[in-house]
Parts: C-alpha cells; structure tokens; sequence
C-alpha cells in the first residue's frame, strides 16, 4: 500500500485551500479587517517592509482600522504605501495614527466583490485538480513499475478523488460564507 503518493496530495491540496484563505482575508466586505493589510509594503530605510511589521493594527470601530506606527518617522511612508496599494481607501494622517474608514459597500460592489470570491475560489478549486491530476499520474506510473498492484492502484485513485471532492467542498463552503458576509455585511 503506497501512502506517500496520498499524504503529498493531502499536503499540496491543503496548501491550495490555505492560500485561498488568507486570499479570501484580504477581500473587503465592508467590515473592517486587519488582514486587509497583509499585503501593505511600505518603503522603510529603502526596504520594502510588510506594514504589519511597522505598527500596530487595531479596529476602534466597526469600520475603522487604525495603524499606529512604532517609529513615527515611518508614518508618511506607510500613507503613501497605502495610497498606492490596490485596497481603494483614503488614509487619515493626523500626525500620530493613521485611520483608514472602510465605506459601506453598495449593492453594484457587493456584487463585484462576490464575482470576485467566485474567482478565487474557482483558481483554488484549479489548484486541488492539478494536484489530483499529478497524484493520478504517480499511481499509473507505480502500477505501471509494479510497485503498486492494479488494485491498490484503483483503491488510491478514490482516495485521491475523495480528497480532491473534499477539497473542494471545503472552498466552496469558505466561498458561500464569504458572500454571506460581503451581501450581509
């Protein structure tokens, strides 16, 4: 019985819905969310430094992230960082903390964003069937050697299919609550 062939798929196909989660993080639902600056560089003594690693984030209000940067010489340097990030929202610099008001979202945005969950979820789901695929091939090649019987080889392929449905019922289910909160929030 060949398991090596099974854990890499279980493995690779985690990793696929791991990334499509921290994704799903940095999609805006009109709620405010520290995870949406996750992907904030900011140019700090000439490296581009992760924002989360320059100040601290917090959420006084349900709409409002505030950043409060540890070296307050970085502050102009992390509002012109989000200004030219792709999140779409205005900072408020007063001079010690930068605010950042998430809008309401409108029903035309609302509905954006969802396409936009759709698409992540459907490269997500790409993802885990490329990983079947390749796990498919590794067991023809070791029935094909003889290091697997015909019969292992066609037990591990359901396997490695029911990974592959589980997989993907788990993004399609991220997806579903991430519309609930984008079309209820």
């Amino acid at each position: 019985m060949n398991n090596e062939t099974i854990e890499k798929a279980k493995s690779n196909m985690n990793k696929s819905i791991e990334v499509y989660q921290s994704n799903l993080a940095t999609v805006r639902a009109g709620v405010a969310n520290a995870a949406l600056l996750d992907r904030v560089k900011v140019e700090y003594y000439g490296v581009p430094t992760p924002l989360t690693q320059l100040a601290g984030i917090t959420i006084p209000e349900p709409r409002v992230l505030m950043i409060t940067p540890y070296d307050k010489g970085a502050l102009d340097n992390i509002e012109h960082a989000l200004l030219a990030s792709d999140l779409g929202l205005t900072p408020a610099n007063d001079g010690n903390v930068i605010r950042l008001v998430i809008p309401q979202l409108t029903g035309e945005r609302r509905q954006e964003i969802a396409k936009e969950v759709g698409k992540l979820a459907e490269e997500a789901k790409i993802a885990v069937r490329n990983v079947r695929q390749e796990a498919m091939k590794s067991l023809k090649r070791q029935e094909k050697d003889g290091d697997i019987t015909e019969d292992e080889e066609r037990r591990l392929e359901k396997d490695v299919q029911k990974l592959t449905d589980d997989s993907t019922k788990k993004i399609d289910q991220m997806a579903d609550n991430k519309r609930k909160e984008i079309t209820q929030g």
